[in-house]
Order: C-alpha cells, then sequence, then structure tokens
C-alpha cells in the first residue's frame, strides 16, 4: 500500500501542486512560504491518505489542506507583523513577477483588486471563480454551509466590482 499512496500523492502532486501554491500565494504574498505550505499541503495528505474517503474529490481535498494550514500559518504570525506588511504592500504597487502568479490571462489588474478587498471574500472568488469549484467543494474547503458560499460570493463580486472601478480598470474585462 505505502508504494501505491507514494504514486496516487505524487501523481497528485503533478496534477495539482502549481494551483494550490497559486491559491496560497494570493492569501499570503510570500512566495517562499507558499512553496513550504504546498510541500506541507501534499506531505499532510500522504501522512492522512488513509483518512481521505473520497467523498469528495482529491482536488477538493488538497485544497482544503492548504487553506487549513495557511489559516494555522496566518494565525501564529504576529497581528504587528500582519500590519507592517500591509501598509509596506500598499506603498509597493509592483506586481508579482509572472511566474509566480498566474490568474485569468496574468491579469495584474484582477491580482491588485483581490489584494485590496477582505479575506473572505478573496477566498471565496478565487475558489470559485478563478479555480472553478462547485459551490459545495468550496463549502467543504472553507468549511461554511453552501448558503455562506453563495451568500459571500454575490456579495464578494460586488465589492471586486467597486473596487476595479475604483481604480479605474473595466469589470467586464475581468470575468
Amino acid at each position: 500500500m505505502s508504494d501505491d499512496k507514494k504514486k496516487v500523492i505524487t501523481d497528485w502532486y503533478d496534477q495539482y501542486s502549481k494551483a494550490v501554491l497559486t491559491f496560497i500565494l494570493l492569501i499570503i504574498k510570500d512566495y517562499q512560504q507558499a512553496e513550504d505550505l504546498t510541500h506541507d499541503t501534499f506531505v499532510k495528505a500522504y501522512l492522512y491518505y488513509d483518512s481521505f474517503k473520497y467523498h469528495s474529490n482529491e482536488k477538493t481535498w488538497l485544497f482544503s489542506i492548504a487553506h487549513n494550514l495557511t489559516v494555522d500559518f496566518l494565525r501564529k504570525r504576529k497581528p504587528s507583523i500582519l500590519f507592517k506588511e500591509f501598509f509596506l504592500s500598499q506603498k509597493e504597487n509592483k506586481p508579482l513577477p509572472e511566474e509566480i502568479i498566474k490568474i485569468k490571462e496574468n491579469s495584474y489588474e484582477l491580482y491588485k483588486a483581490l489584494d485590496e478587498i477582505k479575506d473572505t471574500y478573496k477566498k471565496v472568488i478565487i475558489l470559485r471563480k478563478i479555480k472553478g469549484f462547485s459551490i459545495e467543494d468550496t463549502a467543504k474547503i472553507l468549511g461554511w454551509s453552501e448558503s455562506k458560499v453563495k451568500s459571500t460570493l454575490f456579495r464578494a463580486m460586488k465589492v471586486l466590482k467597486k473596487q476595479l472601478i475604483k481604480e479605474g480598470f473595466l469589470y467586464e474585462k475581468i470575468f
């Protein structure tokens, strides 16, 4: 079983690691840390593979692990560091290198607008609109009800549209 498990996790890594990395990177904006958390996601998937019951697909399960690890990472960071990084990021309006983050045809406008909205809105937009997860899978990943996903996405899209317009970008060009 151990060799089978290794092969399955290796296949999943080949198939999903870039998507998991991008998801984590969009949330924490630290490439090295995002790489570490991506690696940790697959290590945890390997360790807990026997508990995976296929109630959801493997991509949903992996994103759920990645989300939980990212939330744990953010909780452990000192709030003062987060505020410092937030204010520094406000001064630096440089995009991340193209090879690091590829979302919706490498849309810098979308990345910048997502960076300005609250975290719950950002996560639901990334999962539903950028990564293409279903409402059910998004709910599983975030640990929310399906109705919370729907209502949060509805509010998030309005906020994102306002942010894009505020920054002078046409909303229709993004989605």
